[in-house]
């Protein structure tokens, strides 16, 4: 059986196909529109259908949209109450209740009666729960707001949800945050993690005055009262200098966020005795957050979907629905579940684009050559990611063992200089580097102490508290970028690569072959590796 999900209600607007069970394909509509989360200027949401991803789903699985058993949309306006809803939720609403006529318009074929509607933290559950490598585990969910709650806790049994918690709104941990972010000067329901990252700089001093404010109640759920930022830091207008205060700020609301989720995780642990938790939901992205749940929580075992945010309640949807359909729904494959292009194709594409150009033999060892001359290499590789990490396959890479290369990259991206920047490295080899956090690491959703002897051979990776949030890498799963961590460690002496997202300030993933050339030519990178074809600035710019 064929279901295809959408999320198409916050932001994030994103399309997943399961067929039999089984992920098939799965891509964030911002890869193919270009407009980071979905929005349009100067609207909060756009409520933008992901028609271009939806499209491409059914063409990579062979599909026309009468072939699929059903759709699902992940939000379900019959849950929201209005109890705690303005003028937005009733927009949103309304908009909710006529999708399936729009998604009938956009995938011209399909029967608007096959769309169900699934609850936005069930949808986010099952992207944990069963896209998860466990049949039975644990399941949090905590975000902004979904309908009249702001999260879920839960467990699977052989594939069925059993919610065991849900807290109600106006509170939420995850809109909390978002008030932080935009107090701090940064773009809510966008620059969350600028904020995790500030915080490394600061001192949790408004912790105690926080802890009345919000807290846990016991019975799975949380309070979060009325919060005056002002009282603890001025805000900070877009672009301004941060201060200690500011910094201070956001580390006191990382601490408390810490603390409230290990009482929610304790609290499931004692209500479902499983060993092994998965997480969903935008607060799941908080890779530091994600780090005190495994060092002291109850559970041995924690999974975090790699697209965790908004975009992840697409896939959530589409296995819900096939586990409902009474179909066996396969662990997801990987997080390379995006375009691909042929070597033929990217051929192309640099032909029409009269690009000069080489085919080395040997790809890995060429990139590596590159990199150890300190050289920032544009990576295009196989299928994207779905969900906001570079995972090695649409990244820019570079040399860690030059401290310089931090500012270098964040220049290049148009970034704040505050932000860190992450290490690749073979799974072999991580133990050694890293300390605290677990491994395998492969979707780069935890933060890891790197070890003291490390820290000054690989300075440009390291933050400030001397952390790095790592991804590991599988010769098994990704035999081409293994390669190439070995040959630049023959060259080097350092199994480690810089590995940030290709892209630039405010612009989505790169995705496409023409993403990768206009982010390219407009950037000061110097190599671009696109499948098998290396293309270096010093030619193209000779010719």
């Amino acid at each position: 059986m064929r279901f295809l999900g959408i999320n198409a209600i916050f932001h994030d607007p994103a399309a997943a196909l399961v067929a039999d069970g089984r992920v098939v394909a799965a891509a964030e509509e911002e890869r193919f529109s270009r407009r980071k989360h979905g929005k349009r200027p100067l609207a909060f949401s756009a409520w933008e259908l992901p028609e271009q991803a939806a499209a491409w789903c059914l063409r990579e699985a062979g599909l026309a949209p009468e072939d699929l058993d059903a759709v699902a949309y992940s939000y379900d306006p019959a849950l929201v109450t209005g109890r705690h809803e303005g003028v937005w939720e009733d927009l949103r609403t309304t908009y909710a209740l006529r999708a399936p006529n729009f998604l009938a318009t956009a995938l011209p074929g399909l029967d608007p009666a096959r769309v169900r509607f699934v609850p936005h933290h069930v949808a986010h559950a099952a992207s944990a729960g069963l896209a998860s490598p466990y049949r039975d585990c644990a399941v949090l969910v905590c975000d902004g707001r979904g309908e009249n709650v702001s999260h879920l806790a839960g467990r699977y049994r052989d594939g069925e949800l059993e919610v065991l918690a849900a807290q109600e709104l106006p509170h939420s941990l995850g809109l909390m945050y978002e008030e932080v972010t935009e107090h701090l000067g940064f773009l809510r329901s966008s620059d969350e993690y600028k904020v995790m990252a500030m915080a490394s700089y600061g001192r949790p001093r408004h912790l105690e005055a926080l802890r009345e404010l919000v807290r846990a109640t016991g019975d799975g759920g949380f309070r979060v009262e009325p919060i005056d930022w002002n009282g603890f830091a001025k805000a900070l207008p877009r672009s301004a200098p941060w201060t200690a205060d500011h910094a201070d700020l956001a580390a006191s609301v990382q601490a408390r966020l810490e603390e409230v989720l290990l009482d929610l995780v304790r609290w499931l642990h004692e209500r479902t005795s499983e060993r092994r938790l998965a997480l969903a939901g935008g607060v799941a992205l908080n890779c530091v957050a994600n780090t005190r749940l495994i060092d002291e929580g109850p559970f041995d075992e924690v999974w975090v979907q790699p697209a965790a945010g908004d975009s992840g309640t697409a896939l959530g949807g589409a296995l819900h629905l096939a586990h409902a359909y009474g179909e066996r729904a396969a662990p997801m494959p990987g997080a390379d579940l995006g375009r691909g292009f042929t070597d033929e194709e990217l051929g192309v594409w640099l032909d029409v684009a009269r690009v000069p150009y080489t085919r080395p033999p040997d790809l890995a060892a060429a990139v590596a050559a590159e990199l150890a001359a300190d050289r920032i290499v544009a990576w295009f590789q196989g299928r994207s990611e779905y969900g906001p990490r570079a995972l090695g396959r649409r990244s820019l890479l570079a040399h860690p063992g030059h401290a310089r290369n931090t500012e270098r990259l964040n220049d290049v991206k148009g970034r704040e200089q505050f932000r860190p920047i992450a290490p690749m490295v073979l799974d072999s080899r991580a133990a050694a580097i890293f300390g605290r956090g677990p491994l395998p690491s492969p979707y780069m959703l935890f933060v890891h102490d790197v070890r003291p002897e490390w820290r000054d051979r690989i300075p440009a990776v390291v933050h400030v508290d001397g952390t790095a949030r790592v991804q590991t890498v599988s010769a098994g799963t990704d035999p081409l970028l293994a390669r190439v961590l070995a040959a630049f460690e023959a060259r080097t002496g350092l199994p480690v690569l810089v590995n940030t997202s290709l892209n630039t300030a405010g612009r989505p993933m790169v995705d496409d072959p023409r993403d990768a050339l206009e982010c390219f030519g407009s950037s000061p990178v110097e190599v671009l590796a696109l499948g098998p074809y290396l293309v270096r600035r010093g030619e193209v710019f000779a010719s």
